[in-house]
């Protein structure tokens, strides 16, 4: 299995997140994405990071398996 290109740090960065450690973890159980709703369609979401989501699934981008990555870690 290959080694992902980016990492969830590099993810957060990218989406004007707060990278740490401590800050990922404060945002991931701080936000849950309902079922049947997409993670680029989660509230909370600005309109630019929401945007490089979905583009980032439609395209199968580079930043797709962190952002599945993400998507799994937001629904509990």
């Amino acid at each position: 299995m290959e080694t992902p290109i980016h990492t969830i740090s590099s993810l957060f960065d990218q989406l004007g997140l707060d990278s740490s450690t401590e800050a990922i973890a404060t945002f991931i159980d701080g936000h849950v994405v309902p079922e049947g709703v997409r993670l680029s369609q989660a509230s909370f979401w600005s309109e630019s990071q929401a945007m490089f989501l979905q583009q980032a699934k439609d395209e199968d981008a580079d930043w797709v398996e962190i952002v599945d990555q993400l998507d799994i870690m937001l629904r509990r």
